[in-house]
């Protein structure tokens, strides 16, 4: 089992024809995702990588079946490619695409939930299911396969997380990068649920950042909901107020959004924070009795 992602997935690439997506689709080639098509407009026919290239997701969709979408068009376009998949039936769409306009991304949120589409993103590294599936561009050499979920608002924490994981022999059922947008798909609290009910997950890791009350409302979920452990990191904990952070959700205002308050809220959840991702493989094994 796993969540969203498994072996059986069908994936199709919009943006194939482009650097980005021809590189990250031969990387999810080899690692063994089932990609059965790209999208490119005008480029009906041709191939990328042994796949076939399709004009229209509603054409690849009705070729292939496939359930997922991966977009790598670029910003301006991004919005647009989402709503395109939704209305051709696409289960779950992950957008790695950064830097997609805010009004964009509104208009494509009404969309989806219209359409009972599932999404991961924009701007995010993407998912996976080691040894089953990787969709996005995650380095596919640092994942192992095993029973800890993990959910990041950082790319780049993701894999230092994962790889200090991998390291202690602690093995991942299934890891997303949701990213730090402010307009974003699935988030900490879909998540949480996912793994709460997916017998390959046993724990669970939790990156957050400074930024929002994202992670004070999945410190209440936990609390109330949750039977399997979670350990948290929050980044950005000596960050001064009112400064911006890189991620567009990463900024503190009027006293909000402090790390502090986020910590304080997963210490009322029964939830440890580690004070620095080396210390996470250590809190896992403790909350797991290894």
């Amino acid at each position: 089992m796993s969540i969203l992602i498994n072996k059986d997935t069908k994936v199709i690439v919009q943006g194939i024809t482009g650097r980005d997506g021809g590189f990250h689709t031969s990387k999810m080639n080899e690692y063994g995702t089932n990609i059965v098509g790209g999208i490119s407009p005008g480029k009906g026919g041709t191939e990328v990588d042994g796949v076939p290239v399709f004009d229209t997701v509603e054409e690849a969709v009705k070729a292939t079946g496939a359930n997922v979408s991966v977009i790598f068009v670029p910003a301006p376009f991004a919005g647009d490619a989402i709503m395109e998949a939704s209305y051709a039936g696409v289960e779950l769409v992950v957008c790695i695409t950064e830097g997609v306009p805010v009004h964009d991304m509104m208009k494509a949120a009404q969309v989806l939930k219209q359409n009972g589409t599932k999404l991961i993103g924009a701007n995010c590294p993407g998912l996976i299911t080691p040894d089953e599936c990787l969709i996005g561009i995650l380095p596919a050499m640092i994942f192992k396969k095993g029973n800890v979920g993990l959910i990041s608002r950082s790319g780049t924490l993701t894999y230092e997380v994962v790889n200090m994981l991998t390291e202690n022999d602690l093995g991942q059922s299934t890891c997303v990068g949701i990213g730090g947008d402010p307009v974003s798909g699935l988030y900490f609290i879909d998540l949480l649920e996912m793994y709460e009910n997916d017998p390959a997950t046993d724990a669970v890791v939790l990156i957050g950042e400074i930024g929002g009350d994202a992670e004070e409302q999945a410190a209440r979920y936990i609390k109330e909901n949750m039977t399997k452990p979670v350990v948290a990191f929050i980044a950005g904990q000596s960050a001064p107020p009112g400064k911006r952070m890189g991620h567009a959700g990463a900024i503190i205002s009027s006293g909000s959004g402090t790390a502090e308050e986020k910590i304080k809220a997963f210490g009322e959840a029964g939830v440890p924070v580690a004070k620095e991702p080396g210390e996470i493989p250590r809190l896992v094994k403790e909350k797991l009795g290894l």
